[in-house]
């Protein structure tokens, strides 16, 4: 159930009226636990039922976690917990990756070829286990308390505003809110409304008219791309994954704080970075931190010597190429950001803050934006000519309709995501602080662009969030 659709907003109208006026805490975490398994049901009708049972595994396991339990039953109880969360990716994400690289490898031989599973990809799964492994990891490390409740535990892991796609929460950060839903109040409808409405327009009026034109692009002969068609292509597929992906978590940030919850940021201006390095700090920042808490610092981090943080460095981005999808483009997008937080250690950071703002923001962007070719390039032998048209080498034979649209869509992608490195940007920010008159201009244009952006939803083919294939 897309955000936008009719179907929630007949969903969420209903719901929000009845968790509204519910004044006991007990009874809106109940409302709001049933409201987000129909939510995660009327798209997964199926794999809720594995996530339940693993959501009670998560909670009874959580019991042999802490202390005073033997660190004997601690250590077990952790590892039963990691192998089964990491078990449902293994299944539904890998399985069918594993197996065709298998038979490619066997096929030489003659050897019997593996049948693979063809198990449909649950939405969000990925962002789900990596929460749950926090509550697990936590718990044994003693941040974290387990649940008081399994209705508590549930109500985390089935939140339903950053369920598909995040942002990816820890269960300490959000223990006091689900404990007690607080008492909604004018400014969390006001201010998650409003937000909820900027979410909207990025995804419909920037992501979708320009994920059109790029879907019709990839699907042509790369090599058959003008220099200038591949770098329009790329530049338009730049600002809607961040558009898209951005305006998912505005809109699972709106809600939840609609219903009186606070979640952190996701996103923070990263096509303004001048490293590699503040590119991660400020792109999809949740699964930047839980690789650096859950993976980065368990493997020793930058502790352990310079070659030693090195690999860690690439274990790890090689690990997210891999939470992106089961396929070798994404690896190698891993590997590519891996070398360049390297670079960036060895040399490339000094020598960009050297640069100025200008150039090292301008080569930042430069190699964010091929490696999200690598990104985008699904099919093993697109990458090759479409880094070659991208460079000149193309044939410059294809004739792709330009939609009329396009032109506008990236030029307000490119402008908003830029505009946060100009003076003025604060500026404005400090006087819409100031002023009555213009918060109330920009609320009345973000109500404008939600009616907009709702009224060309209803009217065209619904397209998920890039981010629901992860």
């Amino acid at each position: 159930m897309l955000f936008y659709e009719p179907a929630f907003v007949t969903f969420f109208g209903a719901f929000y009226a009845l968790y509204l006026v519910m004044d006991r805490a007990l009874t809106r975490k109940w409302i709001l636990l049933l409201g987000s398994i129909f939510f995660y049901v009327w798209g997964e009708p199926v794999f809720v039922l594995v996530l339940l049972a693993s959501t009670l595994v998560d909670y009874v396991l959580s019991f042999h976690l802490d202390e005073p339990a033997p660190q004997n039953r601690r250590g077990l109880g952790l590892f039963v917990g990691l192998a089964s969360n990491l078990g449902i990716l293994a299944i539904y994400k890998y399985a069918d990756f594993a197996i065709a690289n298998l038979d490619s490898l066997l096929s030489p031989f003659k050897s019997h070829l593996i049948s693979p599973l063809h198990l449909a990809l649950p939405i969000g799964v990925s962002f789900v286990v990596f929460e749950k492994i926090t509550y697990l990891v936590d718990t044994w490390r003693g941040v974290s308390r387990r649940a008081d409740t399994f209705l508590d535990y549930c109500l985390f892991v089935f939140f339903f505003p950053k369920l598909l796609a995040g942002p990816i929460l820890k269960f300490h950060e959000m223990r006091e809110q689900i404990a007690k839903p607080a008492v909604i109040k004018w400014d969390d409808l006001s201010e998650g409304f409003l937000r909820f409405s900027r979410g909207i327009g990025r995804k419909l009026l920037i992501a979708e008219p320009l994920g059109a034109f790029v879907g019709k692009v990839f699907d042509h002969d790369p090599a058959g791309l003008s220099m200038g068609l591949a770098w329009l292509a790329l530049a338009s597929f730049t600002i809607q994954i961040y558009f898209d992906f951005a305006g998912y978590s505005d809109m699972a940030i709106g809600l939840a704080r609609m219903m009186g919850f606070r979640l952190n940021e996701n996103f923070n201006a990263p096509y303004i970075s001048r490293s590699i390095t503040e590119f991660w700090r400020r792109w999809h920042i949740s699964l930047t931190t839980w690789i650096r808490d859950y993976l980065y610092v368990p493997l020793g981090g930058n502790k352990v010597g310079t070659a030693r943080t090195y690999l860690n460095l690439w274990i790890c981005f090689l690990a997210s190429g891999l939470w992106h999808g089961a396929s070798w483009n994404f690896v190698l997008w891993g590997a590519y950001n891996g070398l360049f937080l390297t670079l960036d250690r060895i040399f490339l950071q000094r020598w960009l803050d050297r640069s100025g703002a200008v150039v090292s923001r301008a080569v930042t962007l430069l190699i964010v934006m091929i490696g999200w070719a690598i990104f985008r390039a699904e099919k093993p032998g697109m990458l090759g000519p479409f880094l070659a048209s991208l460079f000149g080498s193309g044939a410059a034979s294809s004739e792709i309709e330009f939609p009329p649209d396009v032109p506008l869509a990236l030029l307000f992608g490119i402008v908003l995501s830029l505009f946060p490195a100009f003076r003025l940007y604060g500026w404005l920010i400090a006087c819409h602080r100031r002023n009555v008159w213009l918060r109330v201009g920009t609320a009345i244009v973000l109500v404008l662009i939600y009616v907009f952006a709702l009224a060309r939803a209803f009217g065209m083919p619904f397209q998920p969030f890039i981010y629901f294939r992860f």
